[in-house]
Order: structure tokens, then sequence, then C-alpha cells
């Protein structure tokens, strides 16, 4: 294993590392977890860190909390270091604000799985392999635009931008990190908000939900794990951190 600190950072308490944190795991990686909004501290620097992942929350990314600004700090930090970063719905929105991208509420909600399609560029092969289609967790009211020099990777019917590569940044819209107990909590205790979008299109039903996992999460934790060994594999291209708002 390598040298330095793996970090993960859990903006809401109630969107913990699920998969990500039984990958890693399985494969003997120390990691920590700071569970943000019940007052752990993000690290000022990316000084010791070998990889850093920022995983999803309610919250949005123009709210006025300290520990929000903190984390686009030390990604950029991170990103002007070449230390890896990898983001979760809220995460990769975090990762796009960093560097400037507009987070803005999207024309719809989307909640549930729905199809991605991957980009044909180089980096998007370097993260996803061979796959040019997915099927991924979706739970999410606002979306990122591209920061400069971002490489868009996927996109589903209704977001265009569902993942960009920046330097040693991966964002994601969607919940890659998602398994079987973390879906289940989610539906039990959301049947309001699921309720209250019904009539969208673009949000299912919770036995839906539970109906496509059957068949859907096997293959969206097999992109997961390739996901993350990239993330992990070094080296990461060290890049200076571009303008940011």
């Amino acid at each position: 294993m390598t040298a330095g600190r793996l970090l993960i950072l859990q903006p809401a308490r109630d969107d913990g590392p699920a998969f990500l944190a039984t990958w890693l795991q399985a494969r003997g990686e120390p990691f920590d977890v700071l569970s943000l909004e019940d007052g752990a501290a993000v690290p000022p620097t990316a000084d010791g860190l070998r990889g850093l992942a920022i995983l999803g929350g309610y919250m949005s990314v123009g709210d006025d909390i300290g520990y929000l600004r903190a984390t686009e700090a030390l990604v950029r930090d991170c990103v002007a270091r070449g230390v890896p970063v990898i983001g979760h719905c809220l995460g990769g929105q975090l990762i796009a604000s960093a560097f400037g991208a507009r987070v803005a509420p999207h024309a719809v909600p989307e909640i549930g799985w729905f199809p991605l399609a991957i980009a044909e560029a180089p980096e998007a092969r370097r993260w996803f392999g061979a796959t040019t289609a997915a099927l991924a967790y979706q739970w999410h009211y606002q979306s990122f635009a591209l920061p400069p020099g971002a490489v868009p990777l996927a996109a589903s019917p209704d977001c265009a931008n569902q993942a960009f590569a920046l330097g040693s940044a991966l964002a994601m819209q969607f919940h890659i990190e998602i398994d079987a107990p973390k879906l289940d909590a989610w539906l039990r205790q959301s049947p309001g908000e699921l309720a209250a979008s019904a009539t969208a299109p673009t949000v299912q039903a919770a036995e839906a939900q539970r109906a496509t996992a059957r068949a859907a999460m096997a293959p969206s934790q097999a992109l997961a794990a390739r996901i993350y060994s990239v993330w992990l594999r070094a080296p990461h291209r060290a890049m200076p951190a571009p303008p940011h708002a």
C-alpha cells in the first residue's frame, strides 16, 4: 500500500461511503471518514493525503456552510498537487464549483436508475474502460456545468454533464457508491419526497427502483470498482489551480 492518508469527506449523515467503504476494506486500504455535518473539520491542505473522496448530501453547493467552502479549497489544493480526488453527486458539484463552474437547479430531478452514455474520449476510456453505456443510480435536483479545462466523460438523456475529469479529479453527478443497504435506507426515509416528485418522468417509484436494483446493482458496483481502481492508481497529473469563483 502507498503511504499517506486516504480521506473520505461525508457532508451529510445519511450519505455514507457504502460500496466505496466495502471496496476499500476488501483491499486492505485504510481510510478515514469525516462526518462534516457532525462537526468534523476539513483539513486545510492536502499535506499527507494520498487520495480524497467526497460523498453526496441534501445540501446545495451555494448554501452558506463553512465546510462546503473548506472542501472546495481542499479540492483545489489536491488537484494542484496531483492528489487523486473523486466526487459523488454533491461531491462532484463541489469539484465543479471549486474551479468556477456553475451549479444550479436542474430542469428536472433525476431519482432512480438511468442510462449513462460514456464519451469516446481517451480520458473516458481510462476511467470507464471499454464501457460505452451503463445504468447508474441518481438522486439529484441540481447539476454542474463544466469548469474550464474539464474533459466531459458521460451524459444521461436528461442531464448532459454526468461526469468530467480535471487534472487529478473525477466529478460524477451519479451515485456509483450505491449499495443495497444504502438504497433501502434512502427509500424508507423518503416516501414523501418521492411522492412530491412522482409526476416527473425522471423520478422512479420506490418499488421500481428496488426491482431495477436487483439486476443493476452488480454491474454498477463492477463499474465502481473500475473507477475506484483508477482513482487510486498513480500517477495523476498535477496542474496549476485555474481561476475560481
